[in-house]
């Protein structure tokens, strides 16, 4: 698979754009472990044509993760290209446009999913983010509004007609936001679609290696996207390309191996930060690892984690928790 120049290889396997999550400490891991391409968090286009600092720290990339795409979000489009012009001076590999977050907060103002809401100023704004920048630009976004207006398969090919390089689509509605099962059909649907030949990458509810291989299988997308199955273990992206390659599951990994990578995602975060900063970063990340699933009376245990403050504070909690380990 090909997003214009850039060659991804068969069934590749991506690393979802994720506010809070996708800093470039784990960007990093679940390269290491075998994403194939990564993506930073969600990049406001108000807040980083106004040089806040927080949001202009969202650019740095590095090239041990390359691939790697910034994605930006916006409702207007002097704002977009002018932030789409900045980001390309950071060299990613591609510009995302994200017009598939539901959260209160961004779609409710009109951005991300809020934009399935104007699809004209969405295509104005697509179209003038492509003839902005050199990189090939891409779009994330989901079915539709809600149940009743479920409008990817023509959107798509309208979002093609603006010069998108790839379109990622998240199985959900807006309205779904995170609940519900993902709807993988309409994404077959834009994928068996004659008029489409941009790359098509399919989003939502694959939770393991053998969901990642029907995906490919049953829908015929170019690529899959990993969320929320990544938190806590950034070791699933060596499960799912293992089990893509050879059709075989991964050898189970030991408990002890993936508390070590849980360790080591803690001293990433803080070294990337710092401790106070990096600690709040990444303890919900631990609290979420399937890791712990199955521990008797966990809930305390998790809201420990949840509250700690210093590493120590984290290690300890690892080191009462390993002997419960299955």
């Amino acid at each position: 698979m090909k997003i214009k120049d850039i060659d991804l290889g068969p069934r590749p396997v991506f690393l979802a754009p994720m506010e809070d999550v996708t800093d470039p400490a784990f960007r990093l891991m679940c390269k290491h472990f075998g994403a194939d391409m990564v993506y930073t968090e969600f990049v406001s286009a108000d807040a980083l044509i106004r040089s806040v600092g927080k949001t202009q720290q969202k650019l740095n990339i590095s090239d041990e993760e390359r691939p790697v795409a910034i994605q930006i979000y916006g409702r207007d489009t002097a704002t977009m290209v002018e932030a789409a012009r900045i980001v390309e001076q950071a060299h990613p590999d591609t510009l995302d446009i994200n017009f598939g977050c539901p959260v209160k907060r961004v779609a409710g103002k009109g951005a991300g999913a809020g934009m399935l809401q104007n699809i004209p100023l969405m295509l104005e704004i697509t179209r003038a983010v492509v003839d902005a920048v050199k990189i090939p630009v891409t779009v994330k976004t989901r079915l539709g509004w809600d149940a009743n207006s479920k409008i990817i398969v023509d959107l798509a090919e309208q979002l093609q007609d603006c010069g998108i390089a790839a379109l990622t689509i998240h199985g959900r509605t807006r309205a779904q936001m995170y609940t519900g099962e993902a709807d993988w059909t309409l994404i077959g649907e834009v994928k068996k679609n004659p008029r489409m030949h941009i790359p098509i990458i399919g989003n939502g509810d694959i939770t393991t290696p053998q969901r990642a291989k029907e995906c490919f299988d049953l829908y015929g997308v170019d690529a899959i996207m990993i969320g929320r199955a990544s938190f806590g273990r950034p070791w699933f992206f060596k499960e799912v390309k293992h089990y893509l390659e050879t059709g075989e599951e991964l050898p189970p990994l030991s408990s002890e191996w993936r508390l070590n990578v849980l360790r080591q995602e803690v001293e990433d975060s803080v070294n990337l930060l710092d401790e106070r900063r990096g600690i709040l970063h990444v303890r919900r990340h631990l609290a979420a690892s399937p890791l712990f699933k199955g521990i008797p009376n966990f809930r305390d245990t998790r809201i420990a984690m949840l509250r700690a403050e210093t590493k120590e504070e984290l290690y300890r909690i690892f080191e009462e928790i390993e002997p419960l380990l299955p």
